[in-house]
């Protein structure tokens, strides 16, 4: 048995630091089914960075595998994990060698339920990670400039809020030995194209036009942009070809609000109900009891 530790780090004079057991997933017996997402570079901190990204079909979700390669332990992360995948993912950690050490959301989800809470009964020492303001449960809350670190590897958390209060999106880390180009995890923030909706769960049109101005628009241009979502077939944008092509966000404040307040007359996302009360634990749906 040997421990680690692993660290999210805020921007003052305090750390919190965690202690994460041995990797010991339960027999996973389902085939690898993935959509691996390509990410070549030859600098030398890229080779660090292991990176995949998988989609499941009826939420139209990506989920998002991350590890650092070089460091002896190889230390992973899963951004955005559902539910119905859980067990796909899996195989592919364990396949490749990897300890899951982080199931992570960009923010409380309304369309698919959290695969936090199952993750966390598999793999043992796994903690799960949600924005504070979201108002949902983790093992770990975060907020605006903490760095949730992976190995030698972090990412950083903005606040995206607009499509939900609780959005952030995850950013690689700035420096020499971090990936280049960075890569911004968006959630529902910012999608290829387009964006989340801002009709319920707090949501505010206004709000979230400032956010992704202020929080992703201002990164540099060949930054990789990972929505959660997409209905394309789209797999990745940077955030140059976003602030140029996005149909709604290259608009003025004023227009924009008007589409998304009045334009879009979206329906009722057919799994809200079961999906909100179940993430605000963790994605639990048998039990009320999760670490806070």
């Amino acid at each position: 048995m040997f421990k680690f530790r692993f660290m999210i780090r805020r921007p003052s004079i305090y750390a919190r630091t965690f202690h994460l057991s041995s990797f010991s997933p339960k027999s996973i017996n389902l085939p690898l089914k993935s959509q691996l997402g390509s990410y070549s570079t030859s600098s030398q901190s890229q080779q660090k960075l292991f990176f995949r990204q998988l989609f499941e079909t009826e939420s139209s979700t990506y989920t998002y595998l991350l590890a650092d390669f070089s460091h002896p332990h190889k230390p992973a992360i899963l951004i955005d994990p559902v539910d119905v995948t859980v067990d796909r993912d899996l195989y592919l950690v364990k396949e490749l060698g990897l300890k899951l050490i982080y199931a992570m959301n960009t923010h409380m989800h309304a369309d698919h339920v959290t695969g936090s809470a199952l993750i966390k009964s598999k793999v043992s020492g796994s903690k799960s990670i949600i924005s504070k303001a979201s108002g949902a449960k983790a093992d770990l809350l975060v907020e605006p400039g903490d760095k949730v670190h992976f190995g030698d590897l972090f990412l950083e958390v903005r606040a995206t809020p607009g499509h939900t209060l609780g959005c952030v999106t995850y950013v690689t880390g700035e420096g020499p030995d971090q990936p280049q180009p960075r890569m911004a995890f968006t959630g529902d923030a910012l999608l290829i194209r387009g964006c989340g909706r801002t009709d319920f769960q707090g949501g505010s049109s206004k709000q979230l036009y400032k956010s992704v101005h202020s929080q992703i628009f201002t990164l540099p241009k060949d930054t990789l942009i990972y929505p959660t979502h997409d209905y394309q077939g789209f797999t990745v944008s940077t955030v140059g070809e976003e602030m140029q092509y996005n149909h709604r966000l290259t608009k003025d404040e004023e227009t924009f609000t008007s589409i998304m307040e009045t334009d879009l007359k979206l329906p009722y996302p057919k799994l809200m109900d079961k999906a909100l009360r179940a993430n605000m634990i963790c994605g639990l749906q048998d039990s009320t009891s999760v670490a806070d």
